[in-house]
């Protein structure tokens, strides 16, 4: 008889799938890339095999079109990274910068975050985990569909190390007072910062940031460590 995981049909969903079309350049890219980068997210990691050193770890959760996450992979060649994106054509245009650049610290996932984190990622193997301008669900009816909530945090707290960093930012207000005080409720995590952080040198602009700016928005940084 089989058994159904009762977590994984009553979860509520923390995106939509709003599937566009693939370019023959991002359509290119997967073919090419995926046999090299692309991973199992049924499949448990093994991190020093797969990047072949113990290098530190960051894992990023909806890396979007993949310019900011290959510009860290770049500028920090000595730091492995996984990342996140339900979206192909985003998975795509990643795909398609790791190869013109020639990068090796980079594996992608193309699947929902919190399979991947239940099913793929190891226990305490992660030194950060980056969760940039998520949905914001700004409507008061939807923000049970906002992902940063108190199983999330028990779920990520069991995947990084102790002291490891926990980094979001978002460019709603209402989001990111969600976010601080869900964060200050859970015993796992320690705020690094008096409140908000200022935008670390590390983290680029992104694609929805510079978006968010334009339309005048302001954007919250937070940065937790665990113990």
């Amino acid at each position: 008889m089989t058994h159904t995981n009762p977590v994984f049909v009553r979860r509520i969903r923390s995106f939509v799938k709003r599937e566009g079309r693939l370019t023959p350049g991002q359509q290119s890219a997967i073919k090419a890339g995926w046999p090299v980068f692309g991973l199992n997210p049924n499949v448990q990691i093994s991190p020093v095999e797969l990047f072949g050193n113990d290098n530190p770890l960051t894992l990023e959760i909806g890396f979007g079109n993949g310019e900011s996450l290959v510009c860290m992979a770049e500028s920090n060649p000595d730091k492995n990274y996984i990342g996140i994106e339900v979206h192909r054509p985003g998975v795509g245009h990643l795909l398609r910068r790791v190869l013109e650049k020639q990068l090796s610290n980079i594996r992608v996932f193309n699947t929902d975050a919190i399979d991947v984190l239940q099913q793929a990622i190891p226990e305490h193997s992660l030194d950060s985990l980056q969760l940039f301008f998520p949905d914001p669900w700004h409507k008061k009816r939807h923000y049970k569909r906002r992902i940063v909530q108190t199983e999330f945090l028990n779920l990520i707290h069991s995947k990084l190390k102790v002291g490891g960093q926990f980094h979001a930012a978002t460019d709603w207000e209402n989001y990111a007072e969600h976010m601080m005080d869900t964060l200050h409720s859970h015993a796992g995590f320690i705020n690094s910062n008096k409140r908000y952080a200022d935008r670390p040198k590390q983290r680029p602009l992104t694609k929805f940031e510079n978006r968010g700016l334009r339309l005048g928005h302001d954007v919250w940084d937070l940065i937790f460590t665990t113990r």
